[in-house]
Order: C-alpha cells, then sequence, then structure tokens
C-alpha cells in the first residue's frame, strides 16, 4: 500500500501564518502537522513508500523536512505538482491522479489531507478496510448543521455502507460528517483517470467519493478521537492551546 498526502492548497484563509510557509509545517505542541500523520502512517506494516503532494511554491519547504531522518521509517518522497497559485492549482483529485500517473502507482492507496490534525488511530482503521476489503472513509457524527455544510455528509445502512454522499450540502441529509483519509483497493486506484477524464471536479477529495459510491461498494469507519480541519488562524490557534505542551 502507498500513502499519498495532500498538502497542495495554498491556505489562504489562514494567512499571513502561511505566506511563506505551508500548512502542513505549522507547528501544533512542538511539531508541524504533518509529523503527527506520518506517526501514524507509520504504525501499519503494509504502506512500503509515502508521497507527499506539494505544489511549486512550497516543494523546497517539504523537501527540507523530509531530510528529518528521526521521520523517515518509511520512503518519503515529495512530488512537486508544478502549481504557483491559488489560480492554476490542479485540485486535489488532480494532484492524486498526477501521482498515481508519475509514480505509476498500482497498489491499494491510503489518502490523507495534510491540513488534518487528528487522534484516531490510522492502523485501526486500516485494519477495518482488511477485514473487508473494500473502499472506506472516515466519518464522525455532528450535531452543528452550519459545519456539516462545510464538509461531505454521508447516509449509511446499518452495516455501514454508504447509500448516500453530498460535498458541502446546502441542507445536510445527516449528521454522519465525512474526514480527508480514505483508503482505496488497487482497482480503484484505476478509476481516478476516468473520474477526471469525463470532466467531474477535480478539487475536493470528497468529490471522488461522492461519484464512487454509485458504481461500488464503499463503507464507513467511524473514528474514536478527534478530528480537527485547520482551515482558520481561529482553528488553528485554539488546537494549539489544547494540544500545547504538557
Amino acid at each position: 500500500m502507498k500513502a499519498l498526502i495532500l498538502v497542495a492548497g495554498y491556505a489562504t484563509r489562514l494567512h499571513p501564518l502561511t505566506l511563506n510557509k505551508p500548512k502542513a509545517l505549522l507547528p501544533i505542541g512542538g511539531k508541524p502537522i504533518i509529523d503527527y500523520i506520518i506517526e501514524q502512517i507509520n504504525t501499519i506494516d503494509e504502506i512500503d513508500e509515502i508521497f507527499v503532494v506539494s505544489n511549486h511554491k512550497f516543494a523546497d519547504n517539504f523537501n527540507q523536512w523530509a531530510q528529518n531522518k528521526n521521520l523517515n521509517k518509511k520512503p518519503i518522497y515529495v512530488i512537486d505538482d508544478g502549481t504557483m497559485t491559488e489560480e492554476t492549482r490542479k485540485g486535489a483529485i488532480g494532484d492524486i491522479l498526477y501521482t498515481i500517473n508519475g509514480k505509476n502507482i498500482d497498489d491499494e492507496v491510503m489518502i490523507i489531507a495534510g491540513d488534518n490534525f487528528f487522534t484516531y488511530s490510522l492502523n485501526d482503521y486500516f485494519n477495518y478496510y482488511k477485514k473487508l476489503n473494500k473502499d472506506c472513509i472516515c466519518v464522525k457524527e455532528y450535531n452543528n448543521p452550519e459545519l456539516l455544510k462545510q464538509m461531505g455528509v454521508a447516509e449509511l445502512d446499518k452495516n455501514n455502507k454508504v447509500v448516500s454522499v453530498v460535498e458541502k450540502p446546502k441542507i445536510p441529509k445527516s449528521n454522519t460528517a465525512i474526514y480527508a483519509t480514505y483508503i482505496y483497493t488497487k482497482d480503484t486506484v484505476k478509476l481516478f483517470k476516468k473520474y477526471i477524464d469525463d470532466g467531474n471536479n477535480p478539487d475536493s477529495p470528497g468529490y471522488f467519493v461522492e461519484w464512487l459510491y454509485k458504481t461500488k461498494d464503499v463503507f464507513a469507519y467511524v473514528i474514536d478521537g478527534e478530528c480537527y480541519d485547520i482551515g482558520t488562524p481561529e482553528v488553528y490557534y485554539s488546537v494549539c492551546e489544547k494540544f500545547a505542551q504538557n
């Protein structure tokens, strides 16, 4: 299995914090957000390579970060998608396909948004996926309609199979929010090309799930923990305060 960490956004809502530093390298509790993700990936023996997908503006920042030998239990490769501005970005799904094609990935993949700070176990999530051998998403219930409008929202059956997904719904049909951590089978990885070739939205990775569940079975893993999308300075400082070093 390969891990893809998506860090190619420009985080304009976090300016000035992210004018000269990518969001995934902002520190929480004394270390960059992405370090927490790497530590979780390192608990999964089956993952043999990690691809960090950056824009061109911040690729050097990630190359310097990747020199930290304490992280390198698995090979880490920084992928430069060649974009320099918010207007020219490929979108998350565009970057996924760019990496699949560029690295000839023909394997299962775990895809994680590099701006998510979370406390649940990726290894537990992976074990759930292996038990089913089906595409899986991460979900958690929230009773906050305004928050749900900013996320992907899923409806599940009694077996946690996805029966509907709407990305950023105007009126959420459930309180089940999707977080940007996905595990896809080898066969599904091949479908990213079809998704893009058919003219679908290349932006948020949730749009791929919205398309995929109509074609294949997708199951939901209910997380036991927290996940924070570091989207604004207010959220960032709140998380920093909550998880400050003791």
